[in-house]
């Protein structure tokens, strides 16, 4: 599968800001200027997967020291800090017409190798129950049900630490 991923660049915001509000409902959707400044604030941790030279999906996050993510940090990016001990998940979005083809593992792996090349601990991420096997299959445990009222949905809050974890090949 051709599928390249690399950095996010200030001239994707228009691409992802359009995956963004196709995989999420517009209660849970970064708007633009929120993921315009993630893009300014921490594109080091901000990953676009591109197939036939179009934006298929991204991944996307601060560095922190918190071992959950809450609501305030979608949006306040002084959550940020850039030596954290933690690589938080804040979305990660595939286009439905790419879904299916492993470009949402292909993300998820490229950021678990970037957090684990920075020194970090782990990460951490929020999620929807039925998305917690899918997690769960890189090595991420569930933490019980979120504080996080994103959107009105219920998340699960999960991590991933590398100490826990044996190498992945």
């Amino acid at each position: 599968m051709d599928i390249l991923i690399r950095k996010v660049e200030p001239g994707d915001l228009d691409a992802v800001a359009r995956i963004e509000a196709a995989c999420f409902p517009a209660a849970e959707a970064a708007p633009g200027k929120v993921l315009a400044q993630r893009i300014a604030t921490f594109p080091d941790s901000f990953f676009v997967a591109v197939k036939d030279g179009k934006a298929a999906g991204f991944i996307n996050g601060c560095a922190t020291d918190e071992r959950v993510i809450c609501d305030p940090m979608f949006e306040d990016l002084t959550y940020h800090k850039p030596e954290g001990r933690y690589q938080s998940i804040f979305g990660l979005d595939v286009l439905p017409e790419y879904r299916h083809q492993g470009i949402a593992r292909r993300l998820m792996e490229h950021m678990i190798q970037d957090a684990r090349e920075r020194g970090r601990r782990g990460l951490i991420l929020t999620c929807k129950e039925h998305l917690m096997g899918f997690y769960g299959s890189f090595g991420y445990r569930s933490l019980g049900i979120s504080e996080s009222v994103h959107g009105g949905a219920v998340w699960y809050d999960m991590i991933l630490e590398f100490e826990n974890l044996r190498e992945v090949p």
